[in-house]
């Protein structure tokens, strides 16, 4: 199954009340995404995967213009901190691409940074460079069990 249609089936699987879209440019970076659908860069989160001492995948959620920080996330979860995950790691362990990666649908322990929870809703990654999903906060948060935690840097 393709990336975008598994991340289509979970919406439609847990009856998420959210827009998918698809374009025809790349959404890679933020603000690929922000001009292929008209958006302002503060509409947009990134979703940065990290690998903490055991394994776990962590998804950092940052706001389009921010950055995560590594050392923020450890204290937020009280590990050693976590390192980025390269290419095949965030594959393997999401099911997605690197610039396509939602920000739920997949088994990894999600941090919110709470910059994103003063909007009212976001896009994130649709599965795949060229979909995107746009989505209520209150929405994301429930969906991924977000942790809320100050892990911009």
């Amino acid at each position: 199954m393709k990336s975008g249609q598994k991340i289509k089936q979970y919406i439609d699987d847990n009856h998420l009340d959210v827009e998918y879209l698809e374009v025809n440019e790349s959404c890679h970076s933020v603000r690929e995404a922000a001009n292929a659908v008209g958006g302002r860069i503060c509409e947009f989160v990134k979703n940065i995967c990290m690998i903490s001492k055991e394994g776990q995948l962590i998804v950092a959620i940052v706001n389009g213009q921010d950055r995560a920080s590594t050392s923020r996330v450890g204290k937020a979860l009280h590990i050693d901190r976590p390192r980025l995950a390269d290419e095949d790691e965030v594959l393997r362990q999401t099911g997605y691409p690197i610039g396509g990666v939602p920000s739920f649908g997949f088994a990894a322990t999600f941090l919110i940074d709470p910059k994103v929870t003063e909007l009212e809703y976001v896009y994130t990654g649709g599965g795949s460079i060229n979909s995107l999903v746009k989505i209520n906060v209150r929405t994301l948060i429930e969906v991924n069990k977000g942790i809320i935690a100050r892990i911009r840097k």
